[in-house]
């Protein structure tokens, strides 16, 4: 059975205060810098993954090179795990966003399966990538310890596919930056920080 080390990037700008963060091409904070290096410690102290694989979008590429380097593998770009694109919204703060349109960013937060973002993507979309992405990962390495390093709302497509959970529930999976998910298919372990503890 292939176990996915899934893993959200380290902290950006656009975090705090939050932004519609989306496919805008930003690096890691130095906070940023210093969790994936504790992360990439942790993975290459505990697992031997045979892949690992990136969105391809700079955060994550930053996030993954540490880990790549610890576990002596080449990572390979997986356009599938990139963010979900927020179109007109991509990079507005969440003032913004609520001033352009108020009842479209009120029902992202409460119903985000009925939204479709303004020349950008749906749930529904960003689940079916999410969704080859897992296969493509599955049928390439049966029984091998695979990472994954993609965004907050990847790793909540993912993990809805996972848990066999609905759209609606996207908001109850909770993703920190840095975040490690351990899942083995049928058994998960979700959100952990604790390699950030001495941070």
């Amino acid at each position: 059975m292939t176990k996915i080390l899934l893993v959200r990037h380290g902290h950006v700008e656009g975090i705090r205060p939050p932004r519609f963060r989306g496919r805008t091409d930003i690096p890691l904070m130095p906070e940023g810098v210093a969790e994936a290096a504790a992360l990439a410690r942790r993975i290459a102290a505990h697992w031997k993954p045979a892949a690992i694989y990136t969105s391809p979008l700079k955060r994550c590429i930053d996030t993954v090179a540490p880990i790549a380097r610890e576990c002596g593998l080449e990572p390979e770009t997986l356009p599938a795990l990139i963010d979900i694109d927020y179109g007109r919204w991509s990079w507005k703060t969440y003032d913004e966003a609520r001033a352009e349109n108020k009842e479209l960013f009120e029902r992202w937060f409460a119903s985000p399966q009925l939204v479709r973002f303004p020349e950008g993507e749906s749930l529904q979309a960003l689940i079916a990538r999410a969704s080859d992405a897992l296969r493509f990962v599955r049928e390439g390495h049966p029984s091998e310890t695979v990472v994954l390093v993609t965004h907050d709302s990847v790793n909540r497509a993912l993990l809805l596919l996972l848990l066999d959970q609905p759209l609606s529930a996207y908001w109850r999976l909770s993703q920190s930056p840095s975040a490690l998910n351990e899942i083995n298919i049928d058994d998960a372990r979700i959100n952990d920080t604790c390699h950030l503890a001495g941070l």
